[in-house]
């Protein structure tokens, strides 16, 4: 199966590329860097050409408002109708699990768009949704520290490893399109400052942890299941003891 991945030189991406080609599919990973623009539509109809699948794995380069909302939705059309141009038989796209409780984010409500977008586009898709990514990890605790600080939510989180999105990302361009949502999860929850904790004190960060009620994640109040699955979920094989026992953290 020939299958195209946008951002396909990103964490995610590139692991979906390996993981799709391992399994034998002519796989195309494109990005800005390889030519292909969803953005500009540089590229696009190309890159398609030929293609059974489009896997979309790109993200915004901004997380303010109105840049994020302005490239969910331009590339989100761009793709869309280049995919239609082309015969795509299956649309993929990677999102978040939480998206549609955490609309006081401009961000969240630019993936809100943008999956508003393949639902209305007539293409046979499927909607991904990942809970955080473990590798992120680092990245929640620099959003939420003030001074030596981190003041994270009380709210529940069920990160997942990034080679497990993939592999999950990868069977669901296997398979045949639900249009709908599929949600992914790693096999461990408990409070944020818990993931979050483990990961400064394996790294030898000296920061504290403090869990507030009042603390934003990413400029949202949590509820306390907002970041974790409504429902069924596929759940990833890896544990929060693997990624530890890595020692591969991004601070």
């Amino acid at each position: 199966m020939k299958i195209v991945v946008i951002g396909g030189t990103g964490l995610i991406g590139s692991k979906t590329v390996q993981a799709l080609q391992a399994r034998g599919h002519e796989v195309k990973g494109v990005a800005p860097s390889t030519g292909v623009d969803t953005y500009t539509g540089e590229g696009l109809a190309e890159a398609l050409a030929g293609a059974e699948v489009v896997i979309d794995l790109a993200n915004s380069p901004s997380f303010e408002d109105g840049p994020a909302m302005d490239f969910f939705q331009t590339a989100g059309r761009n793709l869309l109708s280049a995919g239609k141009a082309a015969g795509i038989r299956h649309h993929v796209a990677l999102s978040v699990v939480g998206t549609g409780k955490l609309q006081a984010s401009g961000y969240f409500r630019a993936k809100q768009a943008q999956e508003d977008l393949i639902r209305a586009s007539g293409l046979p898709y499927t909607i991904i949704h990942s809970t955080q990514f473990m590798e992120f990890m680092g990245a929640v605790a620099r959003a939420a520290t003030v001074g030596d600080e981190v003041r994270l939510s009380p709210a529940q989180m069920q990160p997942i490893m990034s080679d497990d999105v993939a592999a999950a990302v990868a069977d669901v361009a296997e398979a045949a399109p639900v249009n709908d949502v599929v949600e992914i999860a790693g096999p461990d929850r408990a409070p944020i400052i818990e993931f979050v904790g483990r990961v400064l004190a394996a790294a030898g960060d000296a920061r504290r942890v403090v869990t507030d009620p009042k603390a934003a994640y990413f400029g949202v109040v949590l509820n306390d299941t907002d970041l974790v699955p409504e429902g069924p979920a596929r759940l990833a094989p890896n544990g929060f003891d693997a990624y530890i026992a890595r020692g591969e953290f991004r601070l």
